[in-house]
């Protein structure tokens, strides 16, 4: 049975999923009707759904195509709508990419080309340098997941591997003027990092991104090291003449989930606490660090009163040495889990707003006081679950999911806990239980 702290922490989930809505925010941001052509393209998670809320708000003339995830299409009549993988790119991709600069390629200055930018664009949007396979990029994709990189600098490498981001779209609009309405999943809602910048100048360069590489120990295809190396895959910079008059604006952020969860938790009587919305870092260091606040709360009262909820927001990273099913929310929920040792009073959900963390198509989980115990009664040792990077298969098998379905919206990772009252100022084990067997 679902207990009421677990009713409150998902019903502030889907508040913040709610307030994301592309019906909602798109309708708020409508250009004026140019004297030529209006073109409609985008690609991300969110960008069919966005497609359809300015479809239905917009009455003039418009045509199009937008390319988002598979299974996360939806229907309009007027902008064509294409799938395609993440979050490691294919063909259909690259099939997109290239059509939607075939659209472009031909406009004029009395032409408005409305740009349609969500979480996930990177891989959707996927254009190789010449040169650079398909499998070149995917390679690169993959190391940078699994290296504990950081969105930001994942996307400095993207940018200058790809004939469409970092600005190259913009720039084949020219001289048609481009409106980019953004939806934010990335720490401090960077246009440049939301689906790596297709529209907007990229100040970073080759060099930046060779020096990522190296930093992470990435072994990199040929293709690749020559085109960082050459120069050959330089981005637009901010300052390009083509990106003159073009106009970017952010309709919907992290901040803006977190507020919305957070009026669901005071209506239901509890002090609400904000700590950010742009944490990141390994997702198991996030894990101990919010334990950490949690358990001071409930045992000293500080720095926060209990009751209270606290939330969060951002990307963490997983650094990924285990073979396990994991994802970073339920990274950072086992982290947590095993860090709090079954301390009383204290739940907590994450989960992906987009509805999938990872690779698998669960948003995330939710742990209580109970986790623990739960899984030591079915044999799952925890901190082995957490060192295989196994979250999913520890949440799957203890029945604490979070599954949405597509969401059709990405404002990133949503972290909340619930700290009940004043703990008993020490763990709820004593020595020797619990993670000690």
């Amino acid at each position: 049975m679902t207990s009421q702290a677990e009713q409150l922490l998902r019903a502030m989930f889907e508040a913040a999923v709610a307030a994301a809505q592309p019906s909602l925010v798109v309708r708020q941001h409508l250009p004026q009707a140019p004297k030529g052509r209006l073109v409609v393209i985008g690609a991300g998670k969110a960008s069919a759904a966005m497609a359809r809320a300015f479809e239905e708000a917009w009455t003039g003339e418009a045509s199009g195509l937008v390319v988002t995830r598979y299974g996360y299409s939806v229907p309009c009549e007027r902008i064509e709508i294409v799938e395609a993988a993440h979050p490691v790119p294919d063909q259909a991709g690259i099939d997109a990419a290239r059509r939607i600069l075939d659209l472009v390629s031909n406009l004029s200055e009395d032409d408005l080309v409305v740009c349609l930018i969500s979480g996930g664009g990177s891989s959707l949007l996927c254009l190789p340098l010449e040169g650079v396979t398909l499998a070149d990029k995917q390679a690169v994709n993959k190391a940078l997941l699994k290296s504990g990189a950081t969105i930001t600098e994942m996307n400095c490498v993207r940018r200058h591997l790809s004939q469409v981001k970092g600005g190259r779209l913009a720039a084949a609009c020219h001289p048609a003027k481009v409106l980019t309405l953004m939806i934010s999943d990335v720490p401090g809602d960077d246009p440049m990092d939301i689906a790596s910048g297709p529209t907007v100048g990229d100040p970073t360069t080759c060099e930046d991104a060779l020096a990522i590489i190296e930093r992470y120990g990435i072994d990199v295809p040929a293709s690749v090291r020559e085109a960082l190396e050459s120069g050959r895959g330089e981005s637009v910079k901010p300052q390009d003449e083509r990106l003159a008059g073009h106009e970017t604006r952010i309709v919907a952020a992290p901040q803006l989930a977190l507020e919305a969860a957070a009026g669901i938790a005071r209506d239901a009587g509890w002090p609400v606490h904000i700590l950010s919305d742009a944490i990141e870092g390994e997702a198991r260091d996030v894990g101990k660090v919010l334990a950490g606040i949690a358990l001071q709360v409930s045992r000293h009262g500080q720095p926060f009163e209990p009751p209270c909820v606290i939330l969060s927001g951002g990307e963490t990273t997983v650094t990924v040495k285990g073979d396990g099913r994991g994802g970073r929310n339920v990274e950072f929920l086992l982290s947590l889990a095993v860090a709090l040792n079954g301390a009383p009073g204290i739940h907590a959900l994450a989960a992906d707003t987009d509805g999938v963390d990872g690779l698998e198509e669960i948003a995330g989980a939710v742990i209580d006081p109970t986790t623990l115990d739960r899984a030591w009664a079915k044999g799952i040792n925890p901190k082995t679950s957490l060192g295989r990077n196994d979250g999913h298969s520890f949440f799957e098998a203890l029945g604490n999911q979070v599954i949405t379905g597509p969401t059709l919206t990405n404002v990133n990772d949503f972290r909340a806990l619930l700290v009940e009252g004043r703990g008993e100022g020490q763990s709820a084990k004593t020595p020797g239980q619990g993670e000690e067997r």
